[in-house]
């Protein structure tokens, strides 16, 4: 996979979600009219270094899950309407991974969930439940909820 093509992710009027090692690009194109999306960016796979994610949301919410150390940087969106970017755990110290939001959100809102909260997102999701029955049947872990963990 070429990694400094931009990952297109697309949720009109749906929910889309992106858990576990789905991919290693380190650059995000999240475009949503009125649904949801989920990028998980937990995995050892993706190098270290700056991760960009370029919004183009309207009336949507994209929610990211991040290491605990990861620092979000959302000075460059340009905001009409309401909207906010939500990140209650905020790492005290940089040096971890940098997630650079950029681009326009018109009524939407940027979630950002860490650690644990992040691990209970990426539970909630069919994904987390066939990944569960995968490793149930090979004799092994399930990774979607903790993609730092050798299968």
């Amino acid at each position: 996979m070429d990694t400094t093509q931009p990952v297109a992710v697309q949720a009109h009027y749906t929910a889309v979600k992106k858990l576990g090692h789905w991919t290693t690009a380190r650059r995000f194109e999240v475009r949503a009219r009125r649904g949801m999306a989920v990028l998980d960016l937990r995995s050892p796979r993706i190098e270290q270094g700056e991760i960009e994610v370029r919004l183009d949301l309207d009336h949507s919410m994209v929610k990211l899950l991040l290491p605990e150390d990861a620092v979000v940087d959302h000075w460059d969106l340009h905001w009409l309407g309401r909207g906010r970017v939500k990140d209650h755990e905020a790492p005290r110290a940089e040096g971890g991974r940098r997630v650079r939001l950029v681009g326009e959100i018109r009524h939407g809102e940027v979630r950002v969930r860490r650690g644990g909260i992040a691990m209970l997102s990426a539970m909630f999701s069919r994904a987390y439940v066939e990944d569960l029955r995968r490793a149930h049947r090979e004799g092994g872990m399930p990774t979607v909820d903790d993609p730092t963990r050798v299968a």
